[in-house]
């Protein structure tokens, strides 16, 4: 029986979805304030959905994208976190910037058929090109 996409997740459950071994996520939280599971007696801890998501663009950034633990935190402190989310779930940064009760976003204009792209293969491409010009500032930053 599998879990709710939206049931917290324990540290060997998020370990397997964002591909990184168990120590690195407790190393990551000691390098990234922004990253907090849940805690629970004994020190337990339960990933929310949107830690994974952070996690998933933590583990991109630093592995596929080159971008050093620096970097990542320099992004994340320009950035804010929805943006830094993007990285690691396009879909998952927009619905983190709602605020909870509020209206949902305006839809785009459907996609032309003659494109031949989906709204999620765009926001794919657009996940691309923020993450290459991340590169590119941290390479500019020194």
């Amino acid at each position: 029986m599998s879990k709710s996409p939206n049931a917290f997740r324990t540290i060997s459950e998020a370990a397997e979805a964002v591909g990184a071994p168990q120590h690195v996520l407790r190393f990551w939280e000691t390098k990234f304030p922004f990253v907090t599971p849940v805690k629970r007696a004994g020190g337990r801890r339960f990933y929310r959905p949107h830690d994974i998501v952070v996690l998933k663009a933590i583990r991109r950034l630093l592995h596929d994208e080159g971008l050093t633990i620096k970097g990542v935190q320099r992004l994340h402190q320009e950035q804010g976190i929805a943006r830094l989310a993007a990285y690691g779930d396009a879909d998952a940064a927009f619905s983190m910037d709602a605020q909870p009760g509020a209206a949902p976003a305006p839809t785009t204009e459907p996609v032309s058929s003659t494109s031949g792209r989906s709204e999620r293969e765009l926001r794919g491409i657009l996940a691309d090109l923020e993450s290459a010009r991340a590169r590119m500032d941290a390479v500019l930053a020194g």
